[in-house]
């Protein structure tokens, strides 16, 4: 069964009501993104997808991140914060009678901190068109996203139909910083056919190809203080946390060396990032001083696992003691965060073939294959359960960055992709 199978018709009239839909389609993605939903602050954007999956007919659901079941799957990672009031958010579609083949539409409703807030040309969690493209923070990365497929699933309502096959609705929570509650809603919902993740692309449509791992490490480093007219009997525990970022920045070099490099990302410059990602540090300005913390963020390539690349931490941070700016102060390694492993996804399976196909035929353009220096939660279902995923989404610019923002027209064409596909993949049937 393909989406060619789906009647020329019931095609059009999907069509038509994603058309229909646009306009409020726009409204609920800025209802999203007033959600300031930061790592520990996600409960108003679930709370939000709860009442978007019951305007949808269905009966939204808590699925908890229950540490002690999931700390020995191999997908799992260290949280940073504890998970209660954090519940993931699921509703199920189920058909009258199940003809077709299931389908997971998920997506992401954590955002990354706004940084700089006063940089933003209009406030982060105040959302703003301008010249065909909504700002805030979040808007691509990913409530676009997770508006296309509430909104492609209300589009098949809208033409008198709906899929003849289970559809799940995952929101979940911390794709940003571990993936457990991805993790959590695999585990504790049944496998089905295929995964839909409209995560954006590298600031245009892309389908995802593969994609790095990434391990958080911690590095606190304890100096001696001393006042500053008697700095030579201190111990700075700053410079001695500098010395030990100097060889990650040489362990960063070491593998970006193209022999390291996996097939999927020829032609990607530089694709293992080591990122320095928080500093804090020091107590005064004439005080040397006692405590630095650096926050790390290490890139995994396939062909590598994030294991290894914790025992590489490990070793970096061992080497370290030796340095002479490090005479004295003491060292604690921590690992909270990512601990993930790289992915491949597969390129030929039918639900990524579809998803193509399906854009192409709507949009004139191609999904471009995206190797990404980024992860995904598509890489549970990939890994841990052998479940193809089509993980593709709109043209999302400065994620992570100031001025955030989704191009609206390509939400749009996502929109009437997912739409497309979710009825050839799972069939239809009178609503």
């Amino acid at each position: 069964m393909t989406d060619m199978t789906l009647d020329p018709g019931a095609r059009r009239a999907i069509l038509e009501a994603c058309d229909q839909l646009r306009a409020e389609a726009e409204q609920v993605l800025m209802r999203l993104v007033r959600c300031p939903s930061t790592l520990g602050n996600e409960h108003s954007a679930l709370s939000e997808m709860g009442r978007q999956y019951e305007a949808l007919g269905l009966k939204p659901f808590a699925v908890p991140t229950d540490v002690a079941a999931l700390e020995g799957h191999p997908g799992f990672s260290p949280p940073l914060i504890p998970y209660a009031g954090r519940d993931n958010i699921v509703a199920v579609h189920r058909p009258r009678e199940a003809k077709g083949r299931s389908l997971v539409l998920q997506g992401h409703v954590d955002v990354v901190p706004e940084g700089a807030e006063d940089e933003w040309t209009t406030p982060p969690y105040e959302p703003a068109i301008r010249g065909g493209r909504m700002y805030g923070r979040g808007a691509g990365d990913m409530k676009a996203g997770i508006v296309s497929y509430l909104t492609a699933f209300r589009a098949l309502r809208l033409a008198g139909l709906q899929p003849a096959a289970e559809v799940q609705m995952q929101s979940v929570i911390e794709e940003e910083c571990t993936g457990n509650g991805a993790l959590a809603c695999m585990v504790a919902m049944p496998k089905a056919d295929a995964v839909i993740i409209p995560e954006p692309g590298p600031g245009l449509p892309a389908l995802y190809s593969a994609e790095v791992g990434v391990v958080w490490a911690w590095v606190t480093v304890t100096g001696r203080p001393a006042h500053v007219r008697d700095k030579q009997a201190g111990v700075n525990a700053v410079e001695a946390a500098m010395a030990i970022w100097r060889r990650f920045e040489d362990y960063e070099r070491e593998m970006n060396d193209g022999s390291r490099i996996h097939p999927s990302f020829r032609g990607v410059n530089h694709p293992v990032n080591v990122n320095l990602g928080t500093f804090e540090g020091g107590e005064w300005n004439s005080s040397v001083p006692t405590r630095a913390k650096l926050g790390l963020r290490v890139g995994v390539m396939m062909g590598n696992t994030a294991a290894n690349v914790r025992a590489d931490i490990e070793r970096i941070v061992e080497e370290a003691r030796g340095d002479a700016a490090m005479k004295g102060a003491k060292v604690k390694l921590e690992f909270q965060g990512f601990m993930a492993d790289p992915c491949v996804f597969d390129m030929q399976a039918p639900i990524v073939r579809m998803a193509a196909t399906s854009y192409a035929d709507l949009t004139g353009h191609e999904l471009r294959h995206y190797p990404a220096t980024g992860l995904t939660d598509g890489r549970f279902f990939q890994l841990y359960q052998g479940t193809p995923v089509a993980c593709f989404g709109p043209d999302a610019q400065d994620i992570h960055g100031i001025d955030e923002s989704v191009g609206m027209d390509s939400m749009h064409d996502i929109t009437r992709t997912i739409a497309v596909t979710m009825a050839g993949w799972c069939g239809v049937e009178k609503a």
